[in-house]
């Protein structure tokens, strides 16, 4: 099964031109109420270095970084074959962890428009978000962007709610939010949560704006036939890599005793 995780090498995508939206930075963001308590109350690991629980992720965001560095990409979509295999947590704790980098400016956007749960990891409710923004209801992406109290991420919500999803994210509105991102010149890395790749033809539409996905499967759960077609599905973006979420078998287990087992992301080149 590793041979078939390898990275897919692919070009990176021909860029939108820039139509005049300005992506929110920190300072413009929304601050709304966090803890350390409360982060790890909601299974938020990313955040604290310290918490053992959280060293997948660094693997993880390591990764990312040196893709960054090497290939120049920023825009990453977060996907799955399918539905409720932790792919919102992975994504969740892997902003987080790449928040933590010094100098790099990291934002989590909501893309998953039918079934968004980003909020919902956050506990932070949503009167307007990215469906609202694609619909053409709120003007500015600065309208909802928002991050936890004493933590260097902006967050981009979405509500749950019947959307016509495939058209708005293949729509002009979602190419200037693309746009938006690239016209960025502080360092940066964008995490796009998106829809598990079966549900519907949300994720592969996104992905080809985009510079690369990362893939995550459930062990026990997802099949090698599953990953297998969801990876030719979206055989027009590059893989970065893939997730191995509730692994049980300490991959990742040293001479400290520390095992990485359910409810965990273990990363696979």
């Amino acid at each position: 099964m590793t041979d078939m995780l390898k990275a897919i090498p692919m070009t990176k995508p021909e860029i939108a031109p820039f139509t005049g939206e300005t992506f929110p930075v920190l300072e413009q963001s929304a601050e709304f109420a966090w803890s350390s308590a409360e982060s790890k109350q909601r299974g938020i690991y990313g955040f604290d270095s310290r918490d053992v629980r959280s060293r997948p992720f660094n693997m993880l965001r390591s990764r990312l970084l040196k893709l960054h560095r090497h290939k120049g990409w920023r825009l990453f979509g977060i996907v799955s074959a399918t539905p409720a295999v932790g792919k919102s947590f992975c994504a969740t704790n892997l902003a987080a962890a790449l928040s933590r980098t010094p100098g790099l400016d990291t934002y989590l956007v909501d893309l998953d428009l039918r079934r968004g749960s980003i909020a919902h990891n956050f506990g932070i409710p949503v009167e307007r978000g990215m469906r609202d923004y694609l619909e053409g209801e709120v003007d500015s992406l600065g309208a909802f962007a928002c991050h936890p109290q004493g933590e260097r991420l902006v967050v981009l919500p979405t509500d749950r709610a019947p959307a016509h999803s495939a058209e708005l994210l293949a729509s002009s509105r979602m190419e200037r939010a693309i746009a938006s991102m690239r016209a960025v010149t502080a360092p940066s890395i964008f995490l796009c949560d998106l829809p598990p790749v079966f549900a519907n033809d949300d994720a592969t539409i996104v992905t080809t704006k985009l510079d690369a996905f990362i893939m995550v499967v459930e062990e026990g759960r997802t099949t090698k036939k599953q990953v297998k077609d969801a990876l030719h599905v979206l055989d027009q973006a590059p893989c970065a890599g893939v997730v191995l979420n509730r692994f049980d078998g300490g991959l990742l287990a040293d001479s400290y005793g520390y095992g990485y087992g359910a409810g965990y992301a273990d990363y696979y080149k």
